[in-house]
């Protein structure tokens, strides 16, 4: 007959399995879905390389090897990881974005890839956390429809960019079918309303290309602004 601390024993033990079982399984559940949306973006990036125009963006930077250059509201890093070879190993990419989710995916691509010079930041809604005056060129795209306080965040890119940094913003177009009937409609502006942001924080546009990019997937057209910091 088994004494009854040794039946609470064996009922631990055999709790302790079971709680072990399904960790296990959990980390393996979590491993495959991380695997699997890698994969996916891998997917989804290839495609968008097929209308986002990520060469001409990335020309309007002026970046050369050794430059620092911001990529604000950097998602899971389309654009970081087309720039990291742009500005080499002596470089220095600062992703920043607000969202926990897709820096952690981030932090995995760039990890599995070796780009070392790639320093993921996890900002605020009203301050992306960038170093004062070392930073070469900031890039925003598909972002800035998505500000709280737009004249927060320009003001510390302002003071973040080296006298003469530019400033690249590329978003959606207000398409007024889609405003207030769409979700896409709640994710556009006017490039005028982005220009009119940029000269109240004082920096000076020195392009803008309407339209950028015509029929992206969702059949929406896109601008871009280049614009430097006096």
């Amino acid at each position: 007959m088994v004494s009854r601390p040794e039946h609470l024993s064996y009922r631990i033990k055999l709790l302790l399995f079971f709680l072990s079982a399904l960790a296990v399984l959990f980390v393996m559940n979590v491993g495959y879905s991380a695997l699997n949306t890698l994969s996916r973006l891998d997917v989804v990036e290839a495609q968008r390389d097929t209308w986002q125009r990520p060469s001409d963006v990335i020309a309007a930077l002026g970046l050369t090897p050794g430059k620092r250059v911001v990529d604000l509201g950097c998602g899971s890093g389309y654009f970081t990881l087309k720039l990291s070879p742009v500005v080499g190993r002596s470089g220095t990419v600062i992703s920043e974005d607000i969202r926990r989710l897709p820096l952690a995916f981030l932090w995995a691509r760039k990890l599995s890839r070796g780009d070392r010079n790639v320093q993921v930041v996890h900002g605020e809604a009203s301050d992306p956390e960038l170093p004062v005056g070392r930073v070469d060129a900031v890039l925003i795209v598909n972002t800035f429809h998505e500000l709280a306080d737009p004249q927060a965040i320009l003001w510390h890119v302002r003071k973040a960019l080296v006298s003469g940094g530019r400033l690249v913003i590329a978003d959606r177009e207000p398409n007024p079918a889609n405003i207030g009937a769409t979700e896409t409609g709640r994710h556009e502006i006017a490039a005028e309303q982005v220009a009119r942001e940029l000269a109240a924080a004082h920096f000076h546009v020195v392009s803008k290309s309407e339209p950028f990019i015509r029929g992206d997937p969702e059949n929406e057209t896109w601008w871009m602004i280049v614009a430097v910091k006096p």
